[in-house]
């Protein structure tokens, strides 16, 4: 049998080589996937763009692999990240339980305004839709200059809050028919959430296809992402056409039906999220990796860290970090500059509240983002030293001074801790870039508080 002359593939798929025919034409193998309908192999002769008038590579595909490349991004699976697909899955079934709970509560506002009463008012309605409207817009704007800032570090937490907070908004709608006194406000507080939800939904939604597109491909992540709602959004429209003449007669069915779906919608939530793993840190991933490191000397990979990450409560440590704080809000005097100065060789300053187990960091205008991890780590050892479990030796002889000793000598600790910090953070760093943790970037969530400051000549900045 003739050499290979050359191989090609598409994307992530096998490989197929070519051989010279005895005409002189170019034979082509099979594909190697068998599940996408190749048998035989194709021969392209000589002339024209894919080498001839034969059937050109890649034209033969099924209707399956065409209509799987119309909802998937280009390059899938590589050109996205490893938990797209399960994500992607449990996303489409929360919409399409989403999707059959707003019909019916679509269909409880719409009797409530008064649609097919023959004795509804057509003025009192279009006031009652424009309340509801402004109501939700300024909540979206208040809501938005409010949170903003902090749904990139807790893209998860945010997502199953607002996945929740419109199922809420969705039962209000339901019962608001139920309480004709106090219907404007119920629909009201309804399209206020419904606002909420599309803030903290469309934010965080960009903030996980920031971490699924990995081909610098968020375009076509998002795009292919708003194909796939839109087609699950028209199979719910569908059921619903089936379902709504079924349950509309009797309110108690629909109720029913409605928390159901509900049920089923938090569900798929809360597995579509699990099944994210994000390999960049925020504060809660980074407390969760740094305490496993001080008790068992290892770091915590990716996926290990985000199946403990807490999605309904505990969105934060058990210490208060403030990083990026205002330098007048942490001191009033010389000499508390000089004590925070004392000992520090990094591009920030840190202030500890014991009583209040508050940590304060000033950060420099050359921190970057390793310097603002290694502050937080500071921090969150600090907040360790006033905690539970083992600790290396020489910040276990630190907590029992903090345990035994007063509190105006916390700058003395903070000072003991830089000291411990820098034979200890390297290994950390390095132990993070080998489990698979992205360093270069975070989602600590960081205040744009910066200042300069006067160091000792025998200091450095890193």
């Amino acid at each position: 049998m003739a050499d290979v002359l050359c191989s090609e593939q598409f994307g992530s798929g096998a490989a197929r080589g070519c051989r010279a025919a005895p005409d002189g034409s170019l034979q082509w193998e099979a594909w190697g996937r068998s599940w996408w309908g190749f048998s035989g192999a194709f021969t392209a002769k000589p002339g024209g763009r894919d080498g001839g008038g034969g059937v050109a590579p890649g034209t033969a595909t099924p209707p399956l692999s065409r209509l799987l490349a119309v909802f998937l991004p280009q390059g899938f699976p590589d050109s996205v990240s490893p938990d797209y697909l399960p994500y992607q899955l449990w996303d489409s079934v929360q919409a399409f339980a989403s999707s059959l709970s707003g019909s019916l509560a679509t269909h409880a506002v719409l009797l409530g305004i008064g649609v097919g009463d023959a004795k509804a008012s057509v003025s009192a309605a279009t006031a009652t839709w424009l309340v509801k409207d402004s109501t939700g817009m300024l909540g979206r704007i208040v809501f938005a200059w409010w949170m903003g800032s902090k749904m990139d570090c807790n893209a998860k937490q945010w997502r199953l809050f607002a996945d929740i907070l419109n199922d809420i908004a969705m039962f209000l709608e339901i019962m608001a028919p139920i309480l004709p006194f106090c219907f404007t406000i119920t629909v009201c507080i309804s399209n206020l959430a419904k606002c909420l939800v599309g803030v903290a939904g469309g934010a965080t939604r960009a903030a996980l296809t920031m971490h699924q597109a990995r081909r610098n491909n968020m375009a076509d992540v998002s795009a292919k992402d708003g194909s796939q709602e839109t087609l699950v959004n028209l199979a719910g429209l569908l059921v619903s056409l089936l379902m709504l003449p079924l349950v509309s007669d009797s309110p108690s069915l629909s109720l029913g039906c409605f928390f159901f779906l509900t049920a089923l919608h938090i569900y798929a939530n809360y597995r579509a999220i699990r099944a994210l793993v994000i390999e960049t840190l925020n504060e809660q991933r980074l407390w969760l990796v740094l305490r496993h490191f001080l008790q068992q000397g290892e770091v915590l990979g990716p996926t290990s860290a985000n199946r403990m990450e807490p999605l309904w409560t505990g969105f934060w440590s058990s210490v208060s970090l403030s990083l990026g704080a205002p330098l007048h809000c942490v001191m009033s005097s010389v000499s508390e500059l000089q004590q925070l100065l004392e000992g520090h060789r990094e591009p920030y300053l840190l202030r500890w509240d014991q009583s209040r187990n508050q940590v304060q960091v000033v950060l420099s205008q050359m921190a970057g983002p390793e310097a603002i991890l290694k502050a937080a780590t500071h921090g969150l050892v600090l907040g360790a030293l006033r905690g539970d479990g083992p600790l290396p030796g020489e910040l276990e002889e630190l907590r029992n001074r903090v345990w035994a000793g007063p509190e105006k000598e916390s700058w003395i600790v903070v000072r003991e801790t830089h000291q411990v910090l820098d034979k200890l953070f390297p290994k950390f760093l390095k132990g993070l870039q080998d489990a698979g943790w992205s360093t270069e970037k975070h989602q600590l969530e960081v205040d744009e508080w910066r200042a300069t400051w006067l160091l000792c000549p025998e200091k450095k900045v890193l």
